[in-house]
């Protein structure tokens, strides 16, 4: 299935005013959330949905803490949010909660993922580099804890000026989950 683009609509938010384009493609629905000019250099966020964190505030996660605060950041500086369709690493939801069932027996989440037969990560960023190639940006200032998101956008093109993470403070519920992520996962933290 070819991407399809829904046109510009307005998106005011608890954070701001914000823009919004729809993106579709064989893998599902994606967001294009932006403020200001579409422009190189832009502070970007790529963001794989997250029901349980995004959604219903989970501690499990960092995931919407993260999400929060990259809202915030482009809410005053300007930039955008690419909300990619692959939830739980894109294992899908069904599988995350089965993931987590067995991180609750003991697994870490990556054991887990294993355990469930899938990789360590199974997303991709070429749906989020197309995304970025149709809105005209191929330079970008990434907000982002993942180097495997790094290397992913470079490999499809895009080039990364900046790679500024986003850190938030572990809880009781995920300090195992953070420490699994930097540890195997390789995460900025």
């Amino acid at each position: 299935m070819p991407l399809k683009k829904s046109p510009v609509s307005e998106l005011p938010t608890s954070y701001g005013q914000f823009k919004v384009i729809a993106y579709q493609d064989s893998a599902g629905d994606h967001l294009a959330v932006f403020k200001g000019e579409l422009k190189e250099d832009l502070l970007v966020r790529i963001h794989s949905q997250c029901i349980t964190g995004d959604a219903l505030g989970s501690l499990r996660c960092d995931c919407g803490q993260q999400l929060n605060q990259a809202l915030k950041l482009i809410a005053k500086e300007g930039g955008l949010i690419i909300y990619l369709q692959q939830e739980g690493r894109g294992i899908g939801l069904f599988n995350k909660i089965l993931a987590y069932h067995h991180q609750d027996q003991g697994l870490d989440t990556v054991e887990a993922n294993h355990k469930l037969g899938f990789k360590d990560d199974s997303r991709s960023y070429a749906i989020a580099a197309l995304i970025l190639q149709n809105l005209g940006i191929k330079s970008i200032r990434l907000l982002t804890n993942n180097p495997r998101k790094i290397k992913g956008l470079e490999k499809a093109g895009i080039s990364i000026t900046q790679h500024l993470p986003l850190i938030i403070p572990p809880n009781s519920n995920n300090s195992a989950y953070l420490k699994t992520k930097q540890e195997k996962l390789g995460h900025i933290l």
